[in-house]
């Protein structure tokens, strides 16, 4: 189950399958379950300005060709949802969907532009300034950003380097203090193999293997541990649950941050300036193979084994 409440600030309880908002006033910090990833965050939202400026940079580097460009095709998955543009290229996003999207109690959802049946054609400049901002169509927006952000990374501005995974490049030849957020059992196992020091935020403890179980932080130490770390690697997730800013404001200056997995494809400029030193984005190879795996209710290691590649983008200020 996922509620999307607008609220301005609010507890965040977070599932791979749900995102739930609970008033500051309430005292009572309930365990909202699901299988997979969860997380418990004392954080205030706020608006997404990390996808809000990324969204301005992307548009004056298309700049009039941003109008022209459609969706050619939309697939919604249990895991993500992904997009090919008239320009070529495909994107990706984490799939968010909410009460709101219910085409029961939100009658809008039924039918009309952006709905079943009806993206195909719509054009993206339409997308954003549609009045339907559910949980769902920011997920589609997302995913649109995505596909964007793919092209302008051909070019030779970033530093992007291919088929490696952004926890290899890291300089650990002297023990630091790692905060993984979320179950990434292959970072837990790298870290506790390195002799760091290792920090899980995770509230559903069985997403933990049981050898980990021992670095579980308190959800309480969500913000004095990603304060205390020297490293901390992030969930692409947390882009789509609109979280990342508030996450990024608990870490100080001159730690090291990684943004990993599909959803974090998007373009690199704002993540950087906000401190992010390496994204874990994918690079779509095959968007028809895409399109029938996230239909087939593919995650994202299903995507790198038939249509998709791991890219590093590497901020080098």
């Amino acid at each position: 189950m996922l509620v999307c409440i607008p609220k301005i600030s609010a507890w965040l309880f977070i599932t791979d399958f749900s995102l739930v908002l609970l008033p500051q006033s309430s005292e009572a910090l309930s365990y909202f379950g699901g299988s997979g990833f969860v997380l418990l965050l004392l954080v205030t939202v706020k608006a997404n300005m990390i996808l809000d400026e990324t969204l301005g940079v992307i548009k004056a580097r298309y700049g009039l060709r941003f109008k022209t460009i459609s969706i050619e095709k939309l697939v919604a998955g249990i895991y993500f949802t992904a997009v090919k543009l008239s320009n070529g290229y495909s994107g990706l996003a984490y799939t968010v969907a909410g009460s709101d999207d219910s085409c029961t109690t939100n009658r809008s959802r039924g039918f009309g532009a952006f709905t079943p049946g009806n993206f195909e054609g719509q054009k993206i400049s339409d997308l954003f300034t549609h009045p339907d901002q559910s949980c769902f169509i920011k997920t589609v927006q997302l995913a649109v950003i995505n596909a964007l952000s793919s092209e302008l990374l051909t070019g030779q501005e970033y530093r992007i380097i291919e088929n490696k995974d952004p926890f290899d490049l890291l300089d650990l030849q002297v023990p630091k203090q790692i905060c993984v957020v979320g179950a990434f059992v292959s970072y837990l196992k790298k870290t506790v193999d390195l002799n760091c020091h290792l920090k899980i935020i995770e509230l559903n403890e069985n997403a933990v293997p049981s050898e980990y179980k021992q670095y579980l932080v308190p959800a309480a130490l969500t913000e004095k541990t990603l304060a205390q770390s020297d490293v901390v690697i992030i969930t692409g997730s947390t882009l789509a649950n609109h979280t990342l800013d508030s996450l990024l404001d608990f870490i100080p200056p001159a730690r090291q941050v990684l943004l990993v997995g599909p959803t974090s494809s998007i373009l690199p400029d704002i993540l950087f300036s906000r401190g992010v030193n390496l994204i874990g984005a994918t690079r779509v190879t095959d968007s028809e193979k895409m399109f029938q795996l996230i239909a087939e209710g593919a995650s994202g290691f299903h995507l790198f084994k038939n249509c998709a590649i791991k890219i590093c983008l590497v901020n080098e200020s």
